[in-house]
């Protein structure tokens, strides 16, 4: 095909598309069935339209060819395993006794049974259930819901294409399930999952799917050459098929590397490669490899993680490049659209004018179209959406949002010194425990308690003008008191105030900080039902006044055990946050850090001891090759000692990390400097706190014995078991006890249960350590 009838041939087409729905209706439908106020028929009723309402939308916006299958009720990565029928021993009765309990009893575990060790998707804040499997691993074919939701869409009368997880990815995503060794690969069972994919592949060309999609993200990040040997096969296998639909095999997050030409060689009818962030090296790869002669190419050109408009001008540059490099050239995002908000048009309290910088899913199918049109049809076919597109971005760079000349010249101003503690750890440990006066394995919680229904109404009547502000700081004073009460009776050591007045670790922050956009509507899913609104980081970053001083120095009035001072550190408020993308990222943090480090020496000043700086999303942020991980790290690690570099040695400081793969960045914790890091380590049995020993850690820990995202109460034995085995890797004079994370989204009850139990464990190991 000539470059020429290949741009004619342009199409657009999405990955995947937000599952909640316009107003979190799935959340609430799953939400309303754990709790027994509807039942399955209700909530796939729901199901089925929100995917009902997400491919109407999606083919009147102009897309050509739907994707199905990425629906999901809680992980598209379980789903996966439901599909091989990879599920553990442990949830085998459950799945078989009532298939949609079974799945959620894999999710969030039972009182009986633990769920599956949940994880961050690659470098974003989506969280994905990690495949448990081991030698004995039987997989089987289960096409049901793939088959079912491709024939929902084809009824409508759409091209629909089925989205699954790549089989190589699925396997590298994987871990040794319980009892097996750990040095057990999962990609070794590959030979055992490809027919398990044939067959699958072969029932969707039954129902009528003219294409497969299959997702190898796992292949832009380094990989051995026996990896990239085990790709060739898969794809090399799966292509011989003769009872398939055309295959494409997709990528994104990055370049891809020494993958390209294995799978630009690989008998496959298409590939999609991210041109966004990755665009010059994919686009040179893809030419040193001779481009896809024969080959459908779908191009990522719109960037399916970020909420910035296009700038078209440039997409369809690198569209023009690619028409001699492929049979083939649609049009499409670089991503899954679950990464970004629905609808920006819903966002009344942003300026017209600065909503016009924004393109949330909607938008950006929009864009899409727009590209493939303009692909098709030439400059000309989209010559006013062309100009509209370059007024929106000459507004947003010469705003005066974007620039603060002051902000700019205090971060040209830091020295290494601001990044430096006034003693080292060895000498300022010994005045923390002197001042602080805390017992043998000291327990605490992470920082955050229920939010109750009861907050979260007061906050709303607040801005609905239902109370005043002196009525609802009555109620944040009060519930403070309780929490306080609670933990003073249940015998912790170190108390928090719970965090009533925020609403997202992130986003309470955002709000207070100039630079920052905050939205109303821009729900993201997080994990399962948990969505977030992720604040929109759109210029210069400083902090007018106290953010937190008020309401922790309130509830150390109520108590004289110590109360952590809690914040959100600058690679998480970047991490959790839509990044500006008109400057580097270390310049951003630089600027937050330095607005937290006003808040730091506040609350040292207002008299708080002890203050935690949390970077939950320190791992997930670092690049996935690692030629690009030493300069991350660096600014990084540099921007939390900024924060907390300018307190006395004997205010102890703090931080959080949770919910990811931590040996990968063991040097870099060692880095912060932080007196005191909590992590999490209950589903993964500790395996945290044997690599902090292993890298020789120095300061104090906190590995969680109480997984919070679980509703399972864990006893106070199994808290003892498993403090147990981190006191087989930490001392017992620097070994802390704490719950995975914070405890917003569990309820009172098992709330109080699980700390009481937390308490007695920590009692019980003391008594155990004075008696030896």
């Amino acid at each position: 095909m000539t470059a020429q009838s290949a741009a004619a041939a342009a199409r657009a087409t999405v990955y995947g598309y937000p599952r909640q729905g316009q107003n979190r209706e799935l959340k609430k439908a799953i939400e309303g069935y754990w709790k027994g106020r509807a039942d399955a028929d209700t909530l796939r009723a729901t199901a089925a339209e929100l995917r009902r309402a997400n491919w109407l939308q999606l083919a009147e916006a102009g897309i050509h060819e739907v994707p199905t299958g990425d629906f999901s009720y809680y992980d598209h990565v379980l789903d996966t395993g439901v599909m091989v029928g990879a599920i553990p021993e442990r949830h085998r009765a459950a799945v078989q006794a009532d298939a949609l309990d079974g799945y959620f009893a894999m999710a969030r575990g039972t009182q009986d049974v633990a769920p599956l060790e949940m994880t961050k998707w690659f470098d974003t804040n989506y969280h994905y259930l990690v495949p448990e499997l081991g030698p004995d691993t039987v997989f089987s074919a289960d096409s049901t819901k793939q088959v079912a939701e491709l024939r929902e869409a084809l009824a409508l009368g759409l091209t629909a294409r089925p989205v699954l997880v790549g089989p190589v990815t699925y396997l590298l995503l994987a871990k040794p399930a319980p009892g097996v060794a750990a040095g057990f690969d999962p990609l070794t069972l590959i030979d055992r999952l490809l027919p398990v994919y044939a067959e699958i592949v072969a029932d969707l060309r039954a129902a009528g799917a003219e294409w497969v999609q299959l997702d190898e993200p796992a292949l832009v990040q380094d990989r051995t050459p026996a990896e990239l040997n085990t790709a060739t096969r898969a794809y090399r296998d799966l292509g011989a098929l003769t009872d398939r639909p055309k295959l494409l095999v997709a990528s994104y997050f990055g370049r891809l590397g020494d993958a390209l030409p294995v799978l630009a060689k690989a008998p496959v009818e298409g590939l999609a490669l991210d041109f966004t962030e990755a665009a010059a090296a994919n686009l040179d790869a893809l030419a040193a490899v001779g481009g896809l002669p024969g080959k459908r190419l779908i191009a990522g050109v719109v960037n399916g993680r970020n909420i910035w408009v296009n700038d078209l001008g440039t997409s369809l540059a690198t569209l023009g490049t690619l028409l001699g490099l492929a049979d083939r050239v649609d049009v499409a995002a670089s991503c899954s659209l679950l990464h970004v908000p629905l609808d920006a048009t819903a966002e009344r309290d942003i300026e017209p004018q600065i909503r016009r910088w924004l393109a949330f899913a909607r938008q950006k199918t929009g864009e899409i179209v727009t590209l493939a049109k303009g692909l098709a049809g030439g400059t000309g076919a989209i010559a006013a959406e062309l100009a509209a597109n370059r007024a929106d971005l000459a507004s947003r760079a010469g705003s005066a949002i974007t620039r603060d000349p002051a902000v700019r010249a205090r971060a040209t101003a830091v020295t290494d010194a601001d990044g430096r503690r006034s003693q080292p750890y060895a000498e300022r440990t010994a005045a923390q425990r002197a001042h602080l006066g805390l017992p043998l394995l000291p327990a605490t919680t992470i920082g955050s308690f229920p939010q109750t229904t009861e907050l979260r109404t007061a906050r709303a009547d607040l801005r609905a003008g239902r109370i005043g502000t002196a009525g609802y700081e009555e109620r944040i004073r009060a519930e403070i008191g309780e929490v306080i009460s609670f933990q003073e009776k249940t015998g912790l050591d170190v108390l928090v105030h719970g965090e009533p007045e925020r609403n997202d670790m992130v986003q309470y922050f955002a709000e207070q900080l100039t630079g920052y956009l905050a939205t109303q509507h821009g729900w993201v899913q997080s994990y399962g039902t948990r969505y977030v609104r992720p604040p929109i980081l759109a210029g210069d970053i400083s902090r007018p006044e106290p953010m937190t001083v008020r309401w922790t120095t309130y509830a150390q009035s109520l108590t004289a055990k110590p109360v952590k001072g809690m914040l959100t550190g600058p690679v998480t408020m970047l991490a959790w946050s839509f990044v500006r993308d008109d400057q580097p990222l270390g310049d951003t943090a630089r600027q937050v850090a330095l607005a937290l480090r006003d808040e730091v020496n506040d609350l040292e000043a207002a008299g708080t001891s002890v203050i935690q700086v949390d970077e939950p999303a320190l791992r997930e942020t670092l690049p996935l090759r690692a030629a690009d991980r030493p300069a991350y790290l660096a600014w990084a690690t540099e921007a939390f000692r900024l924060s907390t570099g300018g307190v006395r040695p004997d205010t102890q400081i703090h931080t959080h990390m949770c919910y990811a793969e931590f040996g990968d960045i063991v040097q870099a914790i060692d880095d912060l400097d932080a007196d005191v890091i909590s992590l999490e380590a209950a589903r993964s049995h500790m395996q945290v706190a044997r690599e902090l020993a292993g890298h020789g850690y120095p300061r104090e820990a906190g590995p969680g014995v109480y997984d919070i995202h679980s509703p399972r109460v864990p006893s106070a034995d199994e808290a003892a078991a498993l403090l147990r085995k981190g006191l087989e890797a930490i001392p017992a004079e620097r070994l802390w006890v704490n719950p995975d994370c914070g405890l917003k989204t569990r309820g009172w009850p098992e709330t109080r249960a699980s700390l009481e139990n937390l308490v007695a464990a920590a009692r019980t190991i003391r008594a155990e350590l004075s008696a030896s």
